[in-house]
């Protein structure tokens, strides 16, 4: 894992949260997506929390941020975050019921690493929901992936 003094996030916190606003519609489509998989109740994480932008619409209470400026702007909505990387949380097996990761997966170092530690995280018959825009898949795109 690849240890930044400066993540590249930090410099451009306010402008990635700013695009929230700019594009309003888009985040508005893939939250409701993601709203779709949620489970009804339970303890969930967001892997990648960034600015706090879905959790907090999700009644998401904790997050993992590398990004320490991304992670400042999510706790202003109220989110518990814990500046880590997806490869390694520091968390005990078993502790959430669910977890979400939004357009995470191009941002990570070692993606297969991040979902060996998400499903470590969650629950035996917990859920791992992940929301994606990518150019070869249509808009939106969310799959839902359960741990048995």
């Amino acid at each position: 894992m690849e240890a930044f003094t400066v993540n590249p996030f930090d410099p451009i916190a306010k402008e990635y949260d700013q695009w929230f606003d700019d594009n309003k519609t888009a985040y508005l489509s893939e939250l409701e997506a993601l709203k779709f998989f949620m489970p009804v109740q339970g303890k969930g994480i967001e892997i990648g929390v960034g600015t706090g932008r879905f959790a907090s619409q999700l009644g998401i209470k904790c997050g993992v941020e590398p990004s320490e400026r991304m992670a400042s702007l999510a706790r202003q909505r109220g989110i518990e975050v814990v500046t880590a990387f997806g490869e390694q949380m520091p968390f005990p097996d078993c502790s959430f019921d669910f977890a979400i990761m939004v357009t995470v997966d191009c941002f990570v170092s070692d993606i297969r690493q991040v979902y060996r530690e998400a499903f470590r995280v969650i629950r035996n018959g917990g859920v791992l929901i992940i929301g994606a825009m990518c150019a070869s898949h249509p808009p939106n795109t969310t799959r839902i992936f359960r741990k048995c």
